[in-house]
């Protein structure tokens, strides 16, 4: 068995990995990025980016299909299932291949392929014929779809997200699972995209938000254009000849429906299990996580570091990044340990009505029982929204009572993606409402119906007037 000493080995190469590697490789050159699968990380090969490229086109057909109202006029578009997915597997592939290249242009001695597991606090076993001794490792193994037991019932009729970006066709009809992110996205392009799509949610939850207004204002934004059910009553599942059924209880009574795949949405679980941490010294909990420290990735007292989704946090791209980058650096300057600030929390749903939240979320403040209050703006009438005809959702703004501090927001509807944006910075920059409301809002844009949700939340905190109504967007001196 070839036997190697390093000073820092980091395990895995995705975001959080790649980014840990650059950090320890400023500092040493005896570190060791060691890999069980291909190169490539999971937002490129099967995440963020494919999935991006399928909504993108379901886009194109919807807008093209809605126009209508504008005064113009299409016919119904032709959907070339075939050539939708070969697009998206050529622009993923394009996309795997820059971090493939990446990767590959490293050092040939600064990476190994095979699975990593630990035999002790300091000795990785890889791949079965290679023993790693490592003065501090990084564990950066990213997570995998999780599946709950019952869908198992569909056998080779269920799929994950993963396994829609490999097809070379769109099928006529997909079950979808799991109303979180994944499933909101995929279920809604797959419709957009002419394929027969129910999503089965649970418990009345809608992707990551958690203000019970904003829930309430994204189950009927998607429940008028698809098959959603946001608590289904599944009474049976099962595998057919050439696809599954499902029997379930709606409103209108016991229903039979048939469908080429169930795809599973039904969130992520950390690839921790296969690491033999039961071999270390580490305090694991209850998901089999080691304890750790989230601003400096330590685990408890050890030498060992833990960032990105293996975590159990499941951060996004930008976040498994940073992560990496803390626990790349302290691993490579151990034992001088630095702890880093945390960017503010930021989430989006690339749905249509977009999702967003921002720093802290409702549930958070409740939970804490924080003393603040609401400002809202249903953007039905809000002006920008109208013109463009994307006058749909809610959003909702805390802030905090007595001090006007801004707190977070939750929100369904336009633009999301970048109002998301605009309030993660004012977070970050601790900025009150008063003084948001200070900065400049030009005509007419989405963005001044972030201003008449923080001048209500202003009046509500008692530190501002109290808005005209209906003021469809009224200028700064009104």
């Amino acid at each position: 068995m070839e036997k190697r000493t390093v000073d820092v080995a980091i395990i895995g190469a995705g975001s959080s990995g790649m980014r840990a590697y650059r950090e320890a490789a400023r500092v040493t050159d005896s570190v060791l990025l060691i890999e069980s699968g291909p190169y490539g990380t999971t937002c490129a090969r099967v995440g963020c980016m494919p999935s991006k490229l399928l909504i993108a086109a379901a886009e194109a057909a919807h807008h093209g299909a809605h126009a209508g109202e504008f005064g113009v006029h299409y016919a119904l578009p032709k959907i070339d299932g075939a050539a939708v997915m070969r697009r998206l597997r050529s622009e993923r592939d394009r996309f795997v291949g820059f971090v493939v290249e990446d990767v590959e242009n490293w050092p040939q001695d600064h990476r190994v392929k095979g699975e990593a597991v630990f035999q002790s606090d300091h000795v990785l076993n890889v791949g079965g014929d290679m023993e790693v001794t490592a003065d501090r490792i990084v564990i950066a193994t990213g997570s995998r779809p999780n599946i709950i037991p019952p869908l198992k019932d569909f056998g080779d009729r269920l799929i994950i997200n993963d396994d829609i970006f490999f097809w070379d066709d769109l099928p006529q009809s997909v079950a979808v699972f799991g109303a979180g992110v994944i499933g909101l996205e995929l279920g809604q392009a797959l419709h957009r995209l002419g394929v027969r799509v129910t999503l089965f949610g649970r418990d009345h939850l809608v992707g990551p938000l958690t203000d019970p207004a904003v829930i309430s204002a994204a189950c009927k934004a998607f429940s008028s254009e698809f098959e959603f059910h946001p608590h289904a009553d599944v009474t049976r599942r099962a595998k057919t000849g050439d696809g599954v059924e499902i029997d379930y209880i709606d409103c209108g009574g016991a229903k039979t429906a048939h469908y080429d795949y169930a795809l599973a949405a039904t969130g992520r679980r950390p690839n921790v299990d296969g690491l033999g941490l039961a071999n270390t010294s580490l305090q694991l909990d209850a998901r089999g996580v080691p304890v750790h420290d989230l601003f400096n990735g330590r685990c408890c007292e050890s030498h060992i570091f833990i960032a990105g989704d293996a975590n159990n946090r499941f951060p996004l791209l930008h976040e498994a990044a940073d992560e990496g980058l803390i626990a790349g650096y302290n691993a490579a300057h151990f034992p001088d340990i630095r702890r880093f600030k945390k960017s503010a929390p930021i989430s989006v749903v690339f749905s249509d009505p977009q999702i967003m939240m921002v720093g802290h979320t409702h549930r958070q403040l409740v939970e804490a029982g924080a003393d603040f209050e609401i400002g809202d703006i249903d953007w039905s009438d809000q002006g920008r929204a109208r013109v463009m005809l994307v006058n749909k959702g809610l959003l909702r703004i805390y802030g905090e009572k007595n001090t006007g501090k801004f707190l977070g927001a939750e929100m369904i509807g336009p633009r999301a993606e970048h109002l998301a944006h605009l309030l993660a910075w004012a977070y970050q920059s601790n900025l009150t409402v008063s003084e948001m409301l200070e900065r400049p809002y030009y005509h007419p844009v989405i963005e001044e119906g972030v201003r008449t949700a923080l001048r209500n939340l202003n009046f509500a905190l008692e530190m501002g007037a109290k808005p005209l109504p209906r003021c469809l967007d009224c200028g700064p001196g009104s």
